[in-house]
């Protein structure tokens, strides 16, 4: 849409309905779907003071005749920065429903709260055309994004139903519901400020007795900052107890990707270890695609964490100062890096249709094992191949825990020879004297692996 002058502009302002449509106009091209109707629809309500769209704050006004506006420019902004984002739509994250019994919602933290929201609505509409149609049939999205379009159901054995996104929309997501927070954390700063900036009057109403007055917090505004280590060494049993964790979580940038606000505290299962503030999205980009307690898939959202962004996955695992001391990593993952990386040459291909001479590699790969970490001697890896075109369930090997464990050594010091030289024996400072046990899969938490 061009730069004409808009009915019902004045000031730089426009009406919401305005706004929608120079919205709609905008995002038309978007690989992100939008809503035509960010502004008038379920969830945006112009009276609360603002409406996401995307990860921006865009804030309205009440202008003359009781009217709802919002800044033309914001919406452009909004819009510039929804259209930079791009998509995959293969790139897919769980949303839900995970496994334990449905923890008690917090009331406070910010209204989005999107996760619980798609979930309650997958949950009491019965087919997903109906998901996100509220009272009058009118459209319900997301800080002005349309993720019924995009949403994913699987099921599992005919029975499991489980929820995906793209991990763009996750992303943004995520940061909406951040920005959301640290605008409602600034409102009484804000208030503060404007009543400042007012004349004083003899005739001001006092404060009630016993009221409480806001304060701004010190920094109400700051946008999240790196993460440098300052949570190294530390056991996620004791730190994730503490006070005020997860508001100090929320101040880091994602220590993986580096450029959504971290949500929560990855750490190792196998060790009890920290790692790092990270996102929702990198947290579920690691989660092991279990079928069983002891039996995974090696999906292809493993292409990141071995071949594209080795690098950086590989440097975020050894911030445990137990796999970094071993040279190993969390069994589920070395596991999949057997699948994946040592037994490539093994898996077979097949020929692409329509006499292609491209060959694509045969089925799902899985694998298993029997024992754990902690009895390396008896532990055994299977890698297997599934839903072979030719009906085939294939076993390519079978590799010990320990051989797992020296291959993934010497493909560590060829891939990623700073983290690498960073691991090995000699660092055992800090370290427990016994191998702590696995912790279980603690559900919708996500805090896993």
């Amino acid at each position: 849409m061009s730069d004409r002058v808009i009915p019902g502009r004045a000031g730089g302002l426009i009406t919401l309905g305005a706004a929608d449509a120079l919205w709609a106009g905008l995002t038309n091209g978007s690989e992100v779907p939008a809503a035509s109707a960010a502004f008038t629809s379920p969830s945006a309500d112009a009276r609360s003071g603002y409406v996401l769209l995307g990860s921006r704050v865009v804030a309205t006004v009440q202008a003359g005749g009781g009217l709802w506006s919002v800044p033309e420019a914001e919406v452009r902004r909004a819009a510039a920065e929804l259209n930079a984002v791009a998509m995959d739509r293969r790139d897919l994250v769980r949303i839900g429903p995970f496994r334990g019994a449905p923890k008690r919602e917090r009331m406070d933290g910010p209204p989005l709260r999107w996760r619980p929201q798609i979930t309650r609505e997958l949950r009491e509409s019965g087919t997903l055309e109906r998901t996100g149609r509220h009272e009058g049939g009118r459209p319900h999205h997301l800080a002005g994004i349309d993720w019924r379009r995009v949403l994913v159901a699987r099921t599992r054995d005919h029975t499991e139903r489980t929820w995906w996104l793209p991990r763009a929309v996750v992303r943004l997501l995520d940061a909406a519901e951040h920005a959301e927070a640290r605008w409602l954390r600034a409102a009484p700063g804000r208030r503060e400020a404007s009543a400042s900036a007012e004349p004083p009057s003899r005739h001001r109403q006092a404060p009630a007795a016993g009221g409480r007055q806001a304060t701004s917090p010190r920094h109400p505004t700051a946008p999240p900052r790196a993460y440098d280590g300052e949570l190294q060494g530390h056991v996620y049993s004791v730190l994730s107890r503490k006070p005020g964790i997860s508001r100090k979580v929320a101040g880091w940038r994602c220590a993986v990707c580096r450029t959504a606000p971290a949500a929560v505290l990855d750490h190792c299962h196998e060790h009890g270890y920290v790692r790092a503030p990270v996102c929702h999205s990198c947290n579920t980009q690691e989660r092991p695609d279990h079928l069983y307690g002891n039996d995974i898939r090696v999906a292809d959202h493993y292409t990141p964490l071995f071949h594209t962004h080795t690098a950086d996955w590989l440097r975020h695992w050894h911030r445990c100062p137990g796999c970094r001391t071993r040279t190993t990593l969390p069994l589920p993952h070395l596991a999949a890096w057997t699948a994946r990386i040592s037994c490539r040459a093994l898996r077979p291909t097949h020929r692409e249709p329509r006499g292609s001479r491209a060959r694509r590699p045969c089925g799902v790969l899985r694998v298993s094992w029997t024992g754990s970490q902690n009895t390396p001697r008896s532990c055994l890896l299977t890698v297997a191949v599934d839903f072979c075109p030719s009906g085939e369930h294939r076993v390519l090997a079978r590799v010990p825990y320990r051989e797992a464990v020296e291959r993934f050594g010497a493909w560590l010091a060829e891939t990623a020879p700073a983290v690498a030289a960073a691991a090995g024996p000699d660092s055992l400072e800090g370290l427990p004297t016994r191998f702590r046990p696995v912790i279980a899969d603690g559900g919708e938490d996500l805090a896993l692996f």
